[in-house]
């Protein structure tokens, strides 16, 4: 009898009592933090991604406008840039997302043909374009999706280009990418004269001189030479580009439709609680138990749901991922791990999506009256 009464028997017994509604609580719960975790994972792994791709060509700094968010800047700006002292190496590019096919999209880089970037590039057949011919390069996973050799032709917006090499790129994001000349995606897009931004790799710092001193350097440096533009570190450019930015507001968007609807879960299931257990909460007040005691019971059973919630939606998201990797369109840069901070944020998420759904209901079965809670029937 004690144990039937003492606080977690109460929590424990109405969880279990009330079985099928327990489950598809948890159900909810769970697929929304399946959903916030699936989602973040794979927001973050395009943000990664990005950021290897700068690193991988050896790029320090991106120079784009102060909206960097849709950057659109004259060319003829790169010999200033080259001549500041810092810059070891500066080229103008451009990047746009294109249709290929109905099926099948991909981003579009446009280099110079002499671009530093393509040190990174492995050419497993044929090799470069060249500049002002409708020449394209592929990676290696798209000409694989395309079904396209060295000499076949791609069309794109109603031209006509032709693939001259095939490479590996040191990131997903260039497997499955098209590179061609500057020109042409200039005249591809109607932005004769335009670039995305330029990318720079630095000359070797002092020596003596810190590695972020000597960044901040550079970066005033070059904003002073261009004034009106903003030297973006390669990390920050990484976080801020518009595809990574478009991918984590989509992702918090989804997700905090999903956990909304979780807590709303929770909060009818703590709210009927409440309501069906009137009598008994009548009993507990009249036998000592006090309202903050009573509210804390509830919010037990709410954060229980949470974190059992929690739990089982890590696993979901988890499979999710995994569901992700193995699909052709997602599976070059889509991460099946997750970090801590990941697991640590979901959790919390959880708990404090419980806390939150078991609010109102707590704070009602404080407020009843003993007197009118034993009446109910």
């Amino acid at each position: 009898m004690a144990s039937q009464l003492s606080f977690t028997g109460f929590a424990w017994k109405n969880l279990w009592r009330r079985r099928l509604r327990t489950l598809l609580t948890l159900c909810g719960i769970s697929l929304a933090i399946g959903a916030f975790v699936a989602l973040v994972g794979f927001s973050r792994s395009f943000e990664s991604e990005w950021l290897r791709l700068y690193s991988s060509s050896g790029t320090d700094i991106a120079v784009v406008e102060k909206n960097f968010l849709n950057t659109s800047l004259d060319e003829s700006l790169l010999p200033r840039l080259r001549a500041v002292p810092v810059v070891a190496q500066a080229d103008p590019m451009i990047f746009n997302l294109m249709d290929l096919t109905p099926e099948v999209n991909a981003i579009i880089f446009g280099w110079l043909e002499d671009s530093y970037e393509f040190d990174s590039l492995t050419f497993i057949s044929g090799s470069r374009f060249h500049k002002g011919k409708p020449e394209i390069i592929l990676g290696e996973l798209l000409a694989r999706n395309l079904n396209k050799a060295v000499g076949d032709q791609v069309q794109m917006q109603g031209s006509t280009y032709t693939v001259t090499g095939i490479f590996r790129g040191g990131t997903a994001l260039e497997a499955g990418a098209v590179i061609m000349p500057l020109d042409q995606v200039q005249q591809l897009s109607s932005l004769q004269g335009k670039v995305s931004g330029f990318h720079v790799r630095l000359r070797p710092a002092p020596a003596g001189e810190p590695a972020d001193k000597y960044l901040k350097r550079a970066q005033a440096q070059i904003e002073a030479a261009l004034p009106g533009l903003n030297a973006q570190l390669a990390t920050e450019r990484a976080a801020n580009n518009q595809f990574v930015t478009l991918a984590h507001a989509v992702t918090w968007g989804t997700s905090s439709i999903a956990l909304l609807m979780g807590i709303l879960g929770i909060a009818n299931t703590m709210a009927m609680s409440v309501f069906e257990r009137t009598r008994e909460i009548g009993i507990l007040r009249a036998i000592g138990w006090k309202a903050g005691r009573v509210v804390l019971l509830i919010q037990t059973e709410a954060v229980v749901l949470g974190f059992a919630g929690g739990i089982l939606g890590i696993g979901v998201g988890w499979g999710s991922l995994n569901i992700l990797h193995h699909l052709p369109q997602t599976n070059s840069f889509v991460s099946t791990s997750l970090t801590p901070l990941h697991l640590i944020e979901s959790l919390a998420i959880s708990i404090l999506s419980g806390l939150v759904a078991g609010a109102y209901p707590a704070w009602r079965g404080a407020h009843l009256s003993p007197v009118e809670a034993l009446r109910h029937d």
